[in-house]
């Protein structure tokens, strides 16, 4: 038995998919390009998270140490809780 969607695929459906597509390329570009040190800052929370999640007591100063590639991360003044 195959599947019979309730509608047709037509090249008029694909155009306007397509236009569609390219509105939200240009939304994108232009009004939610988050600048390098908010996306830096959103991966920090992220990571310390999901770290907390697994029962890491990491901090998000730590976290951003450990990123930083900073050899000397856990003696960040937050490490004791």
């Amino acid at each position: 038995m195959t599947y019979h969607p309730p509608f047709t695929i037509t090249t008029e459906i694909i155009d306007l998919i397509s236009v569609v597509s390219e509105q939200v390329g240009f939304v994108q570009r232009d009004f939610l390009d988050a600048s390098p040190q908010l996306r830096k800052e959103n991966r920090i929370k992220t990571i310390t998270g999901t770290l907390q999640i697994e029962g890491s007591t990491l901090t998000e100063e730590q976290v951003s140490a450990v990123l930083d590639g900073k050899p000397d991360w856990h003696r960040c003044v937050s490490w004791q809780r």
